[in-house]
């Protein structure tokens, strides 16, 4: 994601620092774009050069990104997904300083889907809902942040609490299925970037919302827009149906 961000970069962004952990490839080395900027392991010092930061790393590290950005009072968007308590409390306290934009997905038809599936919730009622989503065999977290978001969304629709209602995956006699269950399941393999699809079940008939990702740019240009629309915004954590207006 670090170099399909830099692929995105826009014009009307300046890139201030790159940051990446100690020890990583590529440490000291430019970054290109014609600016003079290297891949450096000092947090803190990007974070000085910069107005907005863009985190697309893992748990510990957003927490660690979150805890520095606070004491700066510095804007962010942030992309990673399976986040602890401890992560999702530090970005909570970052935004009560600092206006954030946090997403488990940055793309534009992702957050339609998420749209249309709460709309669909709300509209066929008591029919099963279930989300499948594929990704690679390197991603460390399951179900994915935008399947949970998914299904957050259809619990929405149906003005219920998720996680009374959820199930990931299944195994065993688990027994008939529960009227009202929001079901989701994971598949690895292989270089999937990202497929998600939502399923709602009624007595005869199927509906299905899908979403598949051919390149991680799609990401990254979403992240770049948030990272241009959030500056100067209130303090406050925000998210991408804020950043495209369609709230």
């Amino acid at each position: 994601m670090g170099q399909a961000l830099l692929a995105a970069a826009q014009p009307q962004l300046r890139i201030t620092a790159a940051v990446d952990r100690a020890g990583a490839p590529g440490q000291g080395t430019p970054i290109g774009l014609g600016t003079d900027v290297r891949v450096s392991d000092d947090l803190a010092a990007g974070l000085a050069a910069a107005d907005v930061v863009i985190d697309f790393t893992s748990p510990e590290a957003t927490l660690a990104t979150a805890r520095a950005a606070r004491a700066q009072r510095k804007a962010c968007v942030v992309g990673t997904t399976g986040l602890g308590a401890e992560a999702q409390a530090a970005l909570a306290e970052l935004a009560t300083v600092a206006p954030i934009v946090v997403a488990a997905n940055f793309s534009l038809g992702v957050n339609l889907l998420l749209g249309l599936a709460r709309t669909a919730a709300r509209v066929l009622g008591d029919w099963d809902a279930e989300i499948s989503e594929i990704h690679h065999n390197r991603k460390r977290d399951a179900p994915s942040g935008t399947a949970l978001a998914i299904a957050r969304a259809i619990a929405a629709g149906r003005d219920v609490d998720y996680d009374q209602v959820k199930r990931h995956s299944r195994d065993g006699d688990v027994g008939p299925r529960p009227a009202g269950e929001i079901g989701v399941t994971a598949i690895r393999g292989g270089g999937v970037i990202g497929e998600h699809t939502a399923f709602f079940f009624g007595p005869d008939e199927r509906i299905e919302l899908s979403h598949k990702a051919g390149s991680r740019t799609i990401f990254a240009a979403g992240a770049i827009r948030a990272a241009a629309w959030v500056v100067g915004k209130p303090p406050g954590q925000y998210d991408m149906i804020d950043v495209l207006g369609l709230r």
